[in-house]
């Protein structure tokens, strides 16, 4: 099986392919010779189709499954097609609208994102995907509470009035007044500034002997502040919506591999590590089936774009995911455009 690019295929070959993959996006269905045939201004007998899918076939670019006698494109095929004969198609009007919409009428920027994210599945037919900036908190007020021998809590009210809880080991037989100063101090000190400010402040501090509390105290002012900042830049923040789309009656001929797709979006770690392959990217991206090791099984593509703020740094990456029959034509220049309304909300 070797593959073959564009340039090197006739005229009559990329005529044929381009129908197979399309009229393949469009219904899912194996593609025939007799189907071929009827396409206007092909003038080729279904013999003469015959050679040439056999040929396609042999380039590795389509493939006949065993319950028909057409053919339908291989992921290399699809991957040829969207690259180098694909002609892409704008949102219309009212796609466009649907998700400005959704976008500008939020309030904060997560709900505007999670909108966002649910129209596009909803438009696509896919699940629809994005992955929010990493913002660190800002301290406002930090507090630890002993709740067993050797375990405690660290509480984190950050100004913008979140509240979050980490369970974390305790010195033992560490004294209630030691949780008291270290709680003060950490308040007192870092109020205002992100974790990763105050952990750099922080180091700066022991290293001079700045600190004026107790060997005790110090050791869980470290432990806190170690334990929120490896959390928050280990943590993937990613907002999925829109799985239900995969379960549609087109997909249920193919129960199996959904099953494993929903499965695989579980894992919301690794297609955040996806999703930030595509950071760099001038427009969206497109990964289809094995080509990534995680879709291996369940053979899916994702469409992603990186969006920006407003100093045009890339914050975050916006897209969807969905078997490989999708219509990338469509769905493609609609992801660029989601991801262009929201670097243009950041903006603002």
């Amino acid at each position: 099986m070797i593959s073959t690019p564009i340039t090197e295929m006739t005229t009559r070959a990329q005529d044929i392919f381009r129908i197979v993959v399309e009229t393949y996006l469009d219904n899912g269905a194996p593609v025939g010779s007799r189907t071929i045939s009827k396409a206007p201004g092909l003038e080729l007998s279904p013999a003469s189709i015959r050679n040439v899918m056999q040929d396609l076939e042999e380039y590795g670019l389509l493939a006949a499954p065993h319950t028909s006698a057409g053919r339908i494109p291989t992921e290399i095929g699809l991957r040829l097609f969207v690259d180098g004969m694909m002609q892409t198609a704008q949102p219309s009007q009212k796609e466009r609208e649907a998700i400005e919409s959704q976008i500008n009428d939020q309030g904060p920027i997560e709900e505007a994102l999670s909108a966002t994210t649910a129209i596009l599945s909803g438009l696509s037919a896919c699940a629809g995907l994005v992955m929010v900036p990493k913002r660190e908190p800002l301290l406002k007020q930090f507090s630890f509470v002993k709740l067993s021998e050797g375990q405690g809590l660290a509480i984190l009210v950050g100004q913008d009035g979140g509240v979050e809880n980490r369970v974390l080991d305790l010195p033992i037989g560490i004294s209630e007044s030691a949780l008291v100063e270290a709680s003060n101090y950490l308040t007192a000190q870092f109020a205002g500034m992100t974790l990763t400010d105050a952990l750099m402040r922080l180091d700066r501090d022991v290293q001079v002997g700045r600190l004026a509390i107790d060997k005790a105290s110090e050791d869980l002012v470290q432990r806190g502040l170690a334990i929120w900042s490896k959390d928050s830049s280990s943590r993937p923040v990613l907002i999925v919506r829109g799985q239900a789309n995969l379960l549609e009656d087109s997909a249920l001929a193919d129960i199996d591999r959904i099953r494993q797709l929903l499965d695989e979006l579980e894992g919301k770690e690794e297609i955040a590590r996806l999703l930030d392959n595509a950071r760099d990217a001038d427009a969206a991206k497109i990964f289809i089936g094995a080509e990534n090791k995680l879709f291996s099984l369940s053979g899916s593509s994702v469409i992603a774009a990186p969006y920006k703020d407003g100093d045009g740094k890339v914050v975050g990456v916006v897209g969807v995911i969905g078997p490989t029959r999708l219509n990338y034509a469509r769905v493609v220049p609609m992801v660029d455009f989601t991801a262009q309304t929201i670097s243009k909300l950041l903006i603002k």
